[in-house]
This record gives C-alpha cells, sequence and structure tokens, in this order.
C-alpha cells in the first residue's frame, strides 16, 4: 500500500484556536506506525517512502469549524450494539461543554431518518435528553438497514446547515458513509463526516476493537455458563450455543476462552467437517462416550457452505448482505439425527441470546472506552477531518481513511494465535488438516 491510502482528507485550512486550554495538543505530524512488531514493520514498509501509518486521533491547537456556529448531526445504523447511546452521549457532551456547540441533531432510524421521503423528524439533542441514556441498552434514535440516495442524504444536511456528521456504524455503515462523503466532496461542500466504528463482530480492519464487542463476548459467557450446566445434569448432555458472528468468530472465540468449557468451536473462517471420520459429529459421540457431556459453540456465519449445498440459497438482505441459514437449529437437526440412527439417547439443549446480547447496556470498559472514541470523533471533526473513521490501534487512537477499513473485513486468522488458542482450549480437531486426530 502507498502512503497515501493512510491519508486522511482535510476540508481546508484551520483559522480558529481550540476552545480547549491545555498544554499539549496533537499536531498532523504525529503518526501511528501500522506494525506492531519489527518483522512486520519490515514486511510491509514498501520499497520506498515512509512505513504504512495512521494520523494520531486528539485535540488540534487549531480548527476549522467555528464550533459555536457549526450544528452536528448523529446517525446510527445497522443492528444494535452495546455502547451506542454511550457513544451519542459522549458525542453530545463533547460538543456541547468542550466546545459550546449549540445545536446538535440526531437523524432517528439510520440513514432513512436523512431521507425526508421516510418521515423521521430528526431529534435535537441537549445534555438534558441524553444525561442517562448510557443506563440503557439499545439506540436513543433508533436504527434501520438499507442504504439511501447519497444525494438525498447530501440535500438533508445542506437543509439542516449541518456542519459535521458523526456515522456511527458497522462495515456497510461506513460504506455508505463512504459514498456520502464523496458526494459532499463533489459538491464542494464544507461538511464533514466521521464514522465511529460499531459491530458486535470486531470485523472492521484497522481498528484494534470496536466498541460493543467486548460486552458482547462477556454477555456470551453467561449463556455457555448455563448451556454447560444444562448439557452435565443429564446423561449424554449436550449444549449448544449460536453467537452473532457473519463473517468473523471473534465472539465465539473470545467466549470461549473466556468460559474454558467448550469442547468444540464453529466460526466462518475455519471450514466445519460434519459427517464422516474424524468429522464433528463423530467426534462429538467420542466425547460423549468418554466424559457424558458436551457444549458446543457456533458462530452465526459457520458451517454456511455444508447448509447451502443442503438446503439451498437464502437470498440477501435490504442491506445487500446474503441472508444467513439458521447453523443453530440445522446443527440441532443433524445432531439429533446422527444419534437417532445410531440408537444412542441424547438431551440436547439449544440457546440462542443473540438478541439479548447485541441490546444489553455497555460493560464498563466498554463504556470507558465509547466515551473516548466519542472525544476522539469530535475532536477530528473540528479540525475539518472527513472521510475517516476514529478508531484505535496499536495501543493509540488513530484516524483512518473510510475506503481503507472498509476495503476487507477483520477476521479471525486460523493460522494465527487467537484460533491456535481456541484449538488448545478446547482440544478439538483442526479440520484443515487430514486426519488431525485433535490435541
Amino acid at each position: 500500500m502507498n502512503f497515501s491510502d493512510y491519508t486522511v482528507e482535510t476540508l481546508g485550512e484551520c483559522k480558529f484556536d481550540s476552545p480547549f486550554n491545555i498544554k499539549h495538543f496533537v499536531d498532523d505530524s504525529e503518526r501511528v506506525l501500522l506494525a506492531p512488531t519489527l518483522d512486520f514493520f519490515e514486511r510491509n514498509r514498501g520499497a520506498a517512502g515512509p512505513p504504512p501509518s495512521f494520523e494520531k486521533a486528539g485535540p488540534r491547537a487549531k480548527i476549522f469549524f467555528h464550533p459555536e456556529t457549526t450544528p452536528a448531526a448523529i446517525v446510527s445504523c445497522g443492528g444494535l450494539c452495546p455502547g451506542i447511546n454511550d457513544v451519542i452521549r459522549g458525542l453530545v457532551m463533547e460538543l456541547h461543554y468542550r466546545y459550546k456547540s449549540r445545536l446538535i441533531l440526531g437523524f432517528r432510524f439510520g440513514y432513512a431518518g436523512l431521507n425526508p421521503a421516510e418521515g423521521h423528524e430528526p431529534l435535537e439533542l441537549t445534555p438534558a435528553r441524553v444525561k442517562d441514556i448510557h443506563k440503557m441498552g439499545g439506540s436513543i434514535l433508533g436504527s434501520s438497514r438499507g442504504p439511501q440516495d447519497s444525494a438525498v442524504m447530501a440535500d438533508t444536511l445542506e437543509d439542516y446547515g449541518i456542519g459535521i456528521l458523526f456515522v456511527i456504524g458497522g462495515d456497510g455503515t461506513q460504506r455508505g458513509a463512504m459514498d456520502l462523503h464523496r458526494e459532499i466532496r463533489r459538491r464542494g461542500l464544507d461538511i464533514a463526516v466521521v464514522g465511529i466504528p460499531k459491530t458486535i463482530d470486531n470485523d472492521i480492519c484497522y481498528i484494534e476493537k470496536t466498541f460493543g464487542f467486548e460486552t458482547a463476548f462477556s454477555a456470551a459467557v453467561e449463556a455457555l455458563r448455563s448451556a454447560h450446566y444444562e448439557a452435565e445434569g443429564y446423561p449424554s448432555g449436550i449444549g449448544l450455543v449460536k453467537l452473532m458472528g457473519r463473517h468473523s468468530g471473534f465472539i465465539a472465540a473470545s467466549a470461549a476462552l473466556a468460559n474454558s468449557d467448550a469442547n468444540f468451536v464453529l466460526v466462518p473462517e475455519v471450514p466445519l467437517v460434519l459427517d464422516g471420520p474424524g468429522g464433528l459429529l463423530e467426534r462429538l459421540d467420542e466425547r460423549l462416550d468418554r466424559r457424558g457431556h458436551a457444549l458446543i459453540l457456533a458462530a452465526e456465519g459457520a458451517g454456511q457452505d455444508i447448509m447451502r449445498k443442503e438446503l439451498g440459497d437464502a437470498g440477501a438482505d435490504a442491506s445487500g448482505n446474503a441472508k444467513l441459514l439458521d447453523v443453530g437449529t440445522f446443527l440441532k437437526n443433524r445432531i439429533a439425527d446422527y444419534f437417532k440412527s445410531r440408537k444412542k439417547e441424547i438431551t440436547l439443549k439449544y440457546i440462542d441470546p443473540s438478541y439479548i446480547i447485541r441490546s444489553r447496556p455497555a460493560n464498563a470498559s466498554d463504556s470507558m472506552y465509547c466515551a473516548q472514541l466519542a472525544r476522539m470523533a469530535v475532536h477530528a471533526g473540528m479540525a475539518g477531518k472527513t472521510g475517516m473513521v476514529v478508531g484505535r490501534w496499536n495501543g493509540l487512537f488513530t484516524h483512518a481513511p473510510i475506503p481503507l477499513v472498509v476495503k476487507e473485513r477483520n477476521a479471525i486468522d486460523p493460522n494465527g494465535p487467537l484460533w491456535l488458542d481456541v484449538l488448545e482450549a478446547t482440544g478439538q480437531p483442526d479440520w484443515r488438516i487430514q486426519g488431525d486426530p485433535g490435541l
């Protein structure tokens, strides 16, 4: 990649003094290296030019917008996630109390709120309105899926005189933000578009951790614990838990490692072998003979190739994403059929806590992270940074261009340390290796 791939756009010269009375500001020349290790640095530095790095986030001494006369707006899109309200609250508090902003609008129900034809009037967000929302799950602004016309959304921002739009959402949402930013740039408007990475799947590239992820896998541990007790409570008991994770199995892997009771963890990144010698069903049978119970954890995107062969395609959702077939009920039925054919009696308890997990309030760690991301996003917007996502990399807060972070999805490396930890913790086989006897 070229250095330009990591360059964040700025609306123009920053002429206004920051209202902050602090000693140390962040300069645009300060960078956070992409490479976390020396060998990674050597592989990624390129033949010429400076090494790949991100612009460091934080308050600037000079800002682009006059904060007291610049209306700001917030929109949250996609699925619910712990911490959305924390981010909204953090944005409003930072804008109002630190930058003295006097008009902050919340567009309701995702990008649909930026289309007047949908009929969703925006909310005026004040400290009084948001002071307690961080204690609640969900989103005070609501959400929706599916694209809206970028030209219509840009018209709406113009009509309301918005100077900064904060976009809370995951991969698909940030793609929409990128299209909107390009329309704004085509019109030559001074409107900053600043993304805040939201997805419990933790699948946004070049973002060390998305908010809501830690709460999600921490809550998933409770479901695993219950499923494990259920499995232990019966002869040949099986606990089966399905968790979110369309393309990336970080929640499943992290919950399994935190819980330490899972015997099989199924994720989208690693092909599932269900039937035949060494397959999941045979290994499950052996586990029940040996220990009398088993716990299986499946990310929702696992086993899709097997299911499509047997059940066909499920079509696409409003955002254009391929609909997933239900791996939980599929496994439940296949496991039951397998043991019935072998005339073995089992007791299988299936738990799907997905919507309970994603709609709950953020835990303490996520709440702190949400507030930090919100403050960094406001600093970036006020400095005229645009077409970018605020995040964290190598322990430092950064600005990353949207085209870079949506180029691909973050996923578990089947050859990396996280998946090796899962294999060691569970003792399950690596089905990518023919004849692997397991650990």
